[in-house]
């Protein structure tokens, strides 16, 4: 019976050994790239801009600091396509994938701040196994609900508070003229993603229209275009490679297939067509269950930005 245990202890330190080393052999490693090409090129959005979100700010907390960023009549907007000039499309995210050997995977840990109700930025990259770090910039709470998800459903990562500066005034949050951000104590949370999903969203939990999404990178070769819809990546490996364009309301990443020549530079300008339809469930009406009577004399005041559809 000691022999069996033994030979199956073996046996199964034999396949552990097996699974780490093919973890080993698949993970990303780092080389001098002497003949790297450069990948450069524009993101833009084809069509109309889809509709924002739209959140009564009535049944949410805050409504008075929070709705200085607001529509006039109690509605808070989420706009989640950022759209400029010549139908720029910014906060969208370019990955290079299948690159096993090339420059420094030098990961800086991101930094999503909740300011005026908002978390900044929109859309950043994280990598499994790594800290995000959150702080709250506002005199009002906010908590940070992080999930992975996919097709089959999202699953909780980790649920924290964001604490608060100190030195905000107590009644700063009932105040729609205070604009002062300090920061609070920075929060750091280990993103540990299940095999096989890269999706990553935050929202707050007091405040719905408060969201980050992020894309988890195996690789250094990646970008996220700025509001002229531009990006670039560097120092790339020479290959053929499959390029991913994501943004999280897109209906998943579009696929593209690039060739990089050695100290090449190739272009790459994706034209993403715009969802049509109701995109979500909540939309902003014209005459909502809850209004701003119940509110008695208190005022929704947007002093930062009025916005609009």
């Amino acid at each position: 019976m000691a022999s069996k245990r033994i030979r199956f202890g073996f046996i199964a330190g034999m396949i552990i050994s097996l699974l780490l080393s093919v973890g080993r052999a698949l993970a990303y490693e780092e080389i001098t790239v002497s003949d790297g090409g450069t990948l450069t090129g524009t993101v833009t959005l084809v069509g109309q801009v889809p509709k924002p979100k739209g959140y009564n700010l009535v049944t949410f907390p805050d409504p008075v600091y929070c709705g200085r960023i607001s529509d006039g009549k109690g509605w808070r907007l989420l706009q989640t396509f950022h759209v400029g000039p010549e139908s720029a499309f910014s906060d969208v995210v370019v990955l290079i994938e299948g690159v096993e050997r090339g420059k420094p995977f030098a990961f800086q840990t991101p930094r999503v701040e909740a300011i005026d109700c908002t978390f900044k930025p929109f859309t950043t990259v994280v990598r499994d196994k790594h800290p995000v770090m959150v702080v709250n910039m506002d005199p009002a709470m906010h908590d940070i609900q992080a999930y992975e998800t996919s097709e089959l459903g999202p699953r909780v990562l980790f649920n924290v508070p964001l604490p608060m500066n100190p030195l905000h005034p107590r009644d700063a949050s009932l105040n729609a003229q205070y604009h002062k951000h300090l920061p609070g104590e920075p929060m750091k949370q280990i993103v540990n993603m299940t095999k096989g999903r890269r999706v990553f969203v935050m929202q707050c939990g007091f405040h719905a229209y408060m969201e980050s999404w992020g894309l988890a990178v195996e690789n250094p070769y990646y970008a996220v275009t700025g509001q002229d819809g531009s990006f670039t990546i560097s120092d790339i490996p020479p290959g053929t490679y499959r390029v991913l364009v994501w943004h999280p309301q897109i209906g998943g990443a579009k696929e593209y297939t690039v060739t990089i020549e050695p100290k090449g530079h190739a272009t790459l300008n994706a034209r993403i067509d715009a969802p049509t339809g109701r995109l979500y469930a909540n939309e902003a009406v014209e005459n909502p269950r809850f209004g701003l009577g119940i509110m008695g004399n208190t005022r929704i005041v947007p002093t930062l930005e009025r916005q609009s559809y």
